[in-house]
């Protein structure tokens, strides 16, 4: 690519650095808001949680209020790996006029970012109100799953490849603001068949392509 076409800041490109920065902007201050709300909210709500039950019992995911935040930190993760891997491949057009459906795709996928912040920053606020009494499924389940999640956010070869995930996982986020078990599974189970279609659809990336074309 010429020098003049990387001395030129292309306008949509431009704009998406500003909705990226916006996006980072706004996490932080939620995250700032919630935390300091955070550990009044959680001690003095405590005693009105159910108790967990049995450590490694097959219904003991997100039956306290520690496994609710736990599970906000692992939706923080994936946010975190999912604008990381976005920045990561609008960069990678190195200064030259990124296609207009890369662009909607980087938007769209900013757009979802932001939203599984407010959702995880909403869990660290309102903890004890969204343990959930019997999930049937294990703590660690739950956390190995949201791992794996983030795991192939950061590792997929065309990240427009994620949009099925990063929706599940928003579907778990606001399942879990719920405290409704049978919504949580439904997401869960949705986000367990999307790394399962991942795994099995694969293809290697093909070299000199932009990894966030489709």
């Amino acid at each position: 690519m010429g020098s003049d076409a990387k001395g030129k800041v292309d306008p949509a490109d431009a704009a998406i650095d500003v909705l990226a920065g916006a996006v980072a902007g706004a996490a932080t201050a939620d995250t700032g808001e919630a935390a300091a709300g955070t550990p009044a909210t959680a001690a003095s709500s405590a005693s009105e949680a159910p108790a967990a039950p049995a450590a490694g019992g097959a219904n003991g995911g997100l039956a306290s209020v520690p496994q609710i935040v736990e599970l906000a930190d692992q939706l923080s993760a994936c946010a975190d790996q999912l604008h990381e891997r976005i920045m990561r491949d609008i960069r990678a057009w190195d200064g030259g006029i990124v296609p207009a459906h890369v662009q909607a795709c980087a938007r769209a996928l900013l757009e979802d970012e932001l939203l599984l912040r407010q959702r995880a920053n909403g869990l660290y606020a309102d903890a004890a109100t969204f343990v959930v009494k019997s999930l049937g499924k294990s703590q660690a389940g739950v956390v190995a799953l949201t791992t794996a999640a983030a795991e192939k956010i950061r590792k997929i070869a065309l990240i427009g490849d994620v949009t099925g995930l990063v929706a599940g996982l928003l579907s778990l986020a606001g399942a879990a603001s719920t405290g409704q078990a049978a919504a949580i599974i439904l997401a869960l189970d949705k986000i367990h068949t999307h790394i399962k279609d991942i795994e099995t659809h694969r293809k290697p990336a093909t070299p000199g392509t932009k990894s966030l074309s489709r």
